[in-house]
């Protein structure tokens, strides 16, 4: 789960790609908060500045100036599991052939397939851990295969079925989210400027309309001077997309797929207001004093939930806006010791009080342990804790790292025992099916016509929207442990969109060799590198390095 965008400026001698760009990445920050990238093409070169941090820590400064073009793509990222690395920021660049840059939301289940594809066959060099450098390699070995020297729209469509006809993923199933829309150029009359991103609100808040979902299995080609060009690629599989983008990653104000992220979880709350009568009883209803959310994905169906049954809605959990989204840290310890950072009680809105408290989902359990704690702590006398989702029993395998069935609270647990180990008095889930289900929430949240025949939940059910390899669940497990087997020289990779090990750097590093010995990733051959050292593949500007323009 990582935010992309892309720019093309009908100004084709504008130099200002980078400015919008840029503005695009904070209103996507959410998505991934590990790395921040943007990568722009001017007069056939190419300039980028990259690196870990969130865009206003990646982008301080005039780095933003010193990137001129009138065209160019931007990328947030989210670690799936283990080190970070500037190395693995993304857009990935390479040289062969003509210069590619490439920005994945996303992630593959088949890299140790690919990765002895490319080594073996294409005699292409892999140089990270990352899937989406390997999905970069292969789309490229489709162009170079060609044998052209300039590439036509065809030429790409072309590549682009080598793509898909190799890489095992989730585009013919729609599971991760693409917009695109237009508006006209401020500096050429007539022409036309055209933008994508994860989601719409980046579009709507740049001044983009005539917004348009990419379907399953499609693909866009932008050209200079041109219109969008839509081709589909391989047949579309299915249109499912990912339930938690509604019920977590995406902002409010988006609207993915034809459904508003903001009514869905109204209606998430409709629903679950129905299912807590059920539970607790008309008596049991009276004795609630109020319906209490965790900040901030959980407002909107805490609020609707708080109104279907007659009850005070009181923001009595204070958010910290200068922590990070606990769930997309990297790691176990660093999402623990976030939560009292991140929320502090009103201690008035919780002594003495029987609560309702709404999240948006219970995954490993501690966090929402904590939360009950800090209740009590503040005086509550009974805690229903209340989840926006139904019970995460799987893995989660298209680019969210959640955790192994053996950390999900919810595996081989009664309700009463969920209940038990994160300290409340009682815990009620969302249902999955059914007219009062999640699905439904979502379904009935389209704001027009939508195509979307069901939706990605195989974490809540075991049914995946793809065919899953042999052993890739053990590998998962593997990765997440810190184990790493070594095959004929091939390294099993990890499965998120875009994460992995490390590299070496060609030019001077930003700061001494250290190795951080916890968080260290092995490649094949058993060698540690230092999570700081950066992507060699193009000169990058986050290192405060010069950037000669020609």
């Amino acid at each position: 789960m990582c935010g992309v965008t892309a720019l093309l400026l009908g100004d084709t001698k504008a130099t200002t790609a980078a400015f919008d760009l840029h503005e695009s990445l904070y209103l996507l920050q959410h998505r991934g908060q590990d790395a921040a990238g943007i990568t722009v093409c001017q007069g056939g070169r190419v300039y980028q500045c990259k690196g870990n941090g969130m865009a206003a820590e990646v982008f301080v400064g005039k780095k933003i100036q010193q990137l001129p073009g009138y065209m160019g793509l931007g990328h947030l990222r989210y670690p799936t599991m283990g080190t970070s690395s500037a190395s693995e920021a993304q857009p990935f660049y390479v040289n062969s052939p003509f210069g590619i840059s490439m920005g994945v939301n996303g992630n593959l289940v088949n890299t140790e397939y690919l990765r002895k594809f490319l080594d073996e066959e294409a005699r292409r060099h892999v140089n990270s851990d990352s899937d989406s450098e390997l999905l970069l390699n292969i789309f490229a070995h489709g162009l170079q295969k060609l044998g052209k020297t300039r590439a036509n729209s065809d030429d790409i469509f072309t590549a682009l079925g080598d793509v898909y006809s190799m890489c095992q993923g989730a585009d013919a199933n729609g599971i991760r989210p693409l917009c695109l829309g237009s508006r006209p150029s401020a500096s050429v009359p007539g022409a036309t400027d055209y933008f994508m991103a994860s989601e719409s609100v980046a579009l709507k808040q740049l001044g983009f309309g005539d917004i348009v979902d990419i379907l399953p299995g499609q693909a866009v080609f932008c050209e200079k001077g041109g219109v969008p060009k839509f081709r589909q690629i391989v047949e579309r599989k299915s249109y499912t997309p990912d339930c938690f983008e509604y019920v977590y990653f995406a902002r409010p104000d988006s609207c993915i797929d034809g459904i508003s992220v903001y009514r869905s979880r109204q209606n998430m709350g409709e629903k679950l207001a129905k299912k807590i009568r059920d539970i607790l009883g008309e008596k049991g209803i009276e004795d609630i004093d109020a319906v209490i959310p965790v900040p901030e994905t959980s407002n909107i169906a805490a609020a609707t939930l708080a109104n279907k049954l007659g009850k005070p809605y009181v923001t009595a959990l204070i958010k910290n806006r200068y922590v990070h989204r606990t769930f997309i840290l990297p790691n176990q310890a660093m999402r623990q010791k976030s939560v009292r950072r991140k929320l502090s009680p009103i201690e008035s809105e919780f002594r003495g009080k029987n609560l309702i408290i709404v999240d948006d989902s219970i995954v490993r359990g501690t966090t929402s342990r904590q939360i009950v704690q800090i209740a009590r702590e503040a005086g509550a006398a009974r805690v229903v804790f209340v989840s926006c989702s139904p019970q995460c029993i799987h893995p989660h395998i298209y680019g969210i790292d959640l955790a192994d069935p053996v950390d999900l609270v919810a595996n081989g647990k009664t309700r009463q025992e969920i209940a038990t180990y994160i300290d409340a008095d009682d815990v009620i889930f969302q249902d999955l099916d059914g007219k009062d289900g999640l699905k439904a929430a979502c379904i009935e949240a389209a704001e027009s016509t939508t195509q979307v025949e069901d939706f990605e939940v195989g974490v809540f059910c075991g049914k995946y929207v793809t065919e899953v390899p042999e052993g890739y669940f053990e590998h998962l497990s593997d990765l997440r442990n810190g184990k790493r087997e070594q095959k004929a020289g091939v390294t099993n990779v990890k499965a998120g969109g875009d994460g992995g090990s490390v590299v070496t750097s060609s030019g001077p590093l930003t700061g001494p060799p250290e190795v951080n010995e916890a968080d260290a990733l092995r490649n094949a051959n058993g060698i540690k590198t230092p999570e700081h050292r950066e992507d060699i593949s193009l000169y990058n500007i986050a290192s405060e390095l010069t950037v000669h323009e020609k």
